[in-house]
């Protein structure tokens, strides 16, 4: 179905008198791809995290769904890899790889789990070791971004401040591994250590690199007005976790996506929007009712 579609868009560009401008709306229409050509709807793949993490779904399996609907993109999550924390070995690396490429998907990201906070100098160092090994993971993928969170929380007889200053310590050598393998290391805000664009905003100001930016979890922000610390955040946004829900004052409601798409626009960002739904029920129903209300907020906004 995927190459149907190319196929289509390619012989209707040699048509006489089509201008491009009719093309692009009538792809859209009956394709229902992304209306903006820079933004891109992906997935996140912990939206199967249940399915991928009892094996009853792999990798493989994710893609194939994808190639079935309007997404473009995939984050593969790390950890849903054969064998992690270990590196998978490049033949099923190259083959995950080559698959998403022939069904028509790109690869925006993958992930690990890891905490800058932890105060022992020993778990400190395997952090960094395994962020190292899947930003090379990410190279060969192809993924412009690896995910990382900031941690737990402060550590016991440390304050914000001097957590924060031991975390960018370790971030500014992250990234600058990540420069020399050509991978953006993007911090998650996860309501972690960092709960608030007023944390984000710390952070980025103690540390600038065009090779560092924000994950920006739209369901993480749980203290106040999340779309103003959206609003306040995506400058420094290089990957999205745009989620089917949203906090207000800690109270979870339904994301209004047309009002978080029309700053994503604003702001100029360019590049990927991966979904993430979360919670019971059937992950596929979940994943095609969250994309049918980004599509429409894409649309509209």
């Amino acid at each position: 179905m995927i190459h149907n579609r190319r196929s289509l868009l390619k012989a209707l560009a040699f048509l006489p008198g089509l201008p491009v401008n009719g093309l692009t709306k009538f792809y859209s229409r009956t394709a229902g791809t992304v209306r903006d050509p820079h933004l891109k709807i992906g997935l996140n793949a912990f939206s199967f995290n249940e399915p991928l993490s009892k094996g009853t779904m792999n990798l493989d399996d994710m893609l194939e769904f994808c190639a079935g609907t309007i997404i473009q993109a995939v984050d593969l999550t790390g950890y849903y890899f054969p064998g992690y924390p270990e590196v998978p070995g490049d033949e099923y690396i190259y083959n995950i790889k080559n698959k998403a490429f022939r069904l028509g998907l790109d690869i925006s990201g993958t992930g690990v789990r890891n905490d800058f906070t932890v105060s022992d100098p020993g778990k400190r160092k395997e952090n960094l070791a395994l962020i190292r090994n899947w930003i090379i993971v990410a190279e060969k993928l192809g993924a412009p971004v690896i995910r990382v969170f900031a941690g737990a929380g402060v550590p016991e007889g440390s304050t914000w401040p001097l957590t924060a200053e031991s975390m960018i310590q370790d971030l500014k050598e992250i990234v600058d591994f990540g420069r020399q393998h050509g991978v953006i290391v993007g911090l998650q805000n996860h309501n972690d250590f960092i709960q608030t664009a007023d944390d984000v905003q710390k952070i980025m100001r103690m540390f600038s690199s065009d090779w560092f930016g924000l994950i920006l979890d739209t369901g993480s922000y749980r203290v106040g007005d999340p779309y103003k610390q959206i609003a306040e955040t995506v400058k420094y946004a290089v990957n999205w976790q745009i989620k089917e829900n949203v906090f207000i004052d800690g109270k979870e409601q339904p994301a209004d996506l047309k009002k978080i798409i029309a700053e994503i626009k604003q702001s100029g960002y360019k590049g990927y929007l991966p979904i993430e739904t979360l919670g019971e029920g059937d992950p596929k129903e979940k994943v095609n009712a969250l994309l049918a209300k980004l599509d429409a907020a894409l649309a509209l906004a």
